[in-house]
């Protein structure tokens, strides 16, 4: 694909009435097409089969791996991931003997150590393990891979569990990125949704991660929580900011407690009104962008000499299942329960119960629970999702020449889709081109589910989340 340069002098547009027109919830388009296409009809046979095609060499990507550790000690109501609660560390002793048994079950289809670009830890909470758990788990990666001294390796933090010993002990290891978990500094909030988390725990995880090497330090905020309100957001985002974090995510708060349990908890009556969590956006929105933040694209942001921003900048910035990357597109080995991996045109997810993961793994088995392979128009339109979510902009002849399709043709409905939105002034169309405007940069989501061709032709039954 042709590089397309950024312009970030023009800073998105907050427009409030445009928002609440378009359509309020969409995917987030990790992956397309998007995981509740995955079926069972993948499995383990065709996981192998990618791999081997892989390893014949028909496939010449960096190698990422990802990681889930899915205990916590204590529940967040507000929580929607795969976790299971316990305060028992056994328990993270038996998972890692199976994470070691899938490991091996991969390792002859690895072609030997294989350079590891990128690695990632989430979870649940991956500082829920000891240090010597995650000793034991750096062992296994290291008798795999092959860690590159200008690779990306992150794992997300919860303060509340983590001294500056671990921290400096995640520094030795080779992790050198974090994302520290935050979500409101407000006691009333944390309360209500039984995250209890202080300004100075969280500094000194933060000043330990400096002191430790660490390149980037990102953090996470959720608007829409109960008894967040404009007032209240204000010292959080002042605090925040004070902290001096790389890079900042501001999440929307779906209250959907018919489908995530712990969220029954919540008060409704207490969750902000959409016009309320539009004033808390906003506002956050304006004074990120004041302190020099610059917009990354959907709820992320970054310093402007962060390396997110500089690839956005210069047009090489790409996205994946851990959010927006720096690194070229990856092939991703995603171990553990539930973990989503892209093996080339593939995609594929373990057994989400942790009992038919150990079991898969009893009988011998790789514990691939469903997949997806991507046929032909399913790679062009990730492709050009892709682009727009990291570049804001598409040039037609960059698919003409790769994918040999007349694009205007091809695309005769979205294109006449895209000229509605540009009478609303979220894009400006040239015979050519596309280019997302500073309107349409907030409401990237809606521009993209124009080219998902599931989502217009195809019924699904899943919850999406909050566009905005």
């Amino acid at each position: 694909m042709k590089t397309i340069r950024i312009n970030n002098a023009s800073a998105p547009e907050f427009d409030r009435e445009l928002i609440s027109a378009l359509p309020s919830s969409g995917p987030r388009y990790t992956s397309y097409p998007t995981a509740d296409r995955f079926h069972q009809d993948f499995g383990e046979a065709e996981y192998l089969e990618a791999l081997a095609l892989r390893g014949a060499g028909a496939l010449n990507k960096p190698l990422s791996l990802y990681i889930h550790i899915p205990f916590c000690d204590t529940i967040c109501y507000y929580c929607g991931c795969n976790k299971i609660i316990t305060k028992d560390k056994t328990r993270a002793d038996e998972y890692l003997e199976y994470l070691e048994r899938e490991m091996a079950l991969l390792a002859p289809h690895l072609n030997g150590s294989s350079p590891l670009a990128q690695l990632h830890f989430g979870g649940g909470t991956p500082t829920f393990l000891s240090d010597g758990q995650l000793d034991r788990v750096f062992a296994m990666i290291r008798r795999h891979f092959t860690l590159l001294p200008d690779g990306e390796y992150s794992i997300e933090i919860d303060p509340r569990k983590v001294s500056r010993d671990t921290v400096r002990h995640l520094g030795r290891l080779g992790f050198n990125r974090m994302s520290v978990g935050i979500q409101d500094f407000d006691p009333k909030v944390q309360q209500a949704v039984n995250r209890i988390q202080s300004v100075e725990e969280t500094r000194n995880v933060i000043e330990a991660a400096r002191e430790s090497g660490f390149k980037s330090v990102s953090v996470d905020l959720i608007y829409g929580l109960p008894h967040q309100s404009l007032e209240s957001i204000r010292p959080t985002i002042d605090t925040v900011l004070s902290l001096d974090p790389d890079r900042l995510a501001l999440y929307h708060y779906a209250h959907l407690p018919h489908i995530f349990k712990p969220q029954r908890r919540i008060d409704t009556a207490a969750v902000p009104s959409s016009e309320e969590k539009l004033d808390i956006l906003q506002y956050a929105v304006r004074r990120l962008g004041e302190a020099g933040y610059v917009f990354i694209g959907m709820d992320h942001f970054a310093k402007p000499d962060d390396e997110l921003t500089v690839a956005l900048r210069e047009g090489f910035l790409q996205r994946n299942f851990q959010g927006y990357s720096t690194y070229a597109d990856c092939d991703l080995v995603a171990i553990g329960v539930s973990s989503i991996g892209k093996i080339g045109g593939t995609y594929s997810q373990n057994a989400r119960n942790i009992a038919d993961y150990y079991a898969a793994l009893d009988a011998g088995r790789l514990p691939i629970m469903r997949g997806y392979r991507l046929n032909a128009d399913d790679l062009l339109r990730r492709n050009i999702i892709q682009d727009l979510m990291c570049r804001f902009a598409l040039d037609y002849r960059d698919y003409e020449s790769t994918f040999g399709i007349p694009f205007a043709r091809y695309f005769s409905a979205e294109l006449a889709d895209l000229a509605q939105m540009e009478q609303l002034g979220l894009v400006s169309l040239g015979s050519r081109s596309l280019a997302v405007t500073a309107k349409g940069r907030f409401l990237i989501r809606n521009i993209a589910m124009v080219f998902d061709y599931h989502l217009r032709h195809r019924e699904t039954t899943a919850r999406y989340s909050q566009t905005v």
